[in-house]
């Protein structure tokens, strides 16, 4: 039984270390996105749909 409580112990201990370490690479923009922002310009603009109001002013009859 005392083995469960060695192991249980040295788990949470290894769990704390990875955590912090995940925390610290997060601080330190190791997960920062470097690439999207360099190609962002080569993707087509989502082409957003007009209201008829703004078809109006954009067409005027005459």
């Amino acid at each position: 039984m005392s083995v469960i409580y060695v192991l249980l112990t040295i788990s949470i201990c290894v769990a704390i270390v990875f955590f912090i370490a995940f925390l610290l690479s997060v601080r330190a923009g190791q997960y920062d996105d470097a690439y999207t922002p360099s190609v962002r310009m080569l993707f087509e603009d989502e082409v957003t749909p007009q209201s008829s109001d703004e078809v109006a002013k954009s067409n005027p009859k005459i």
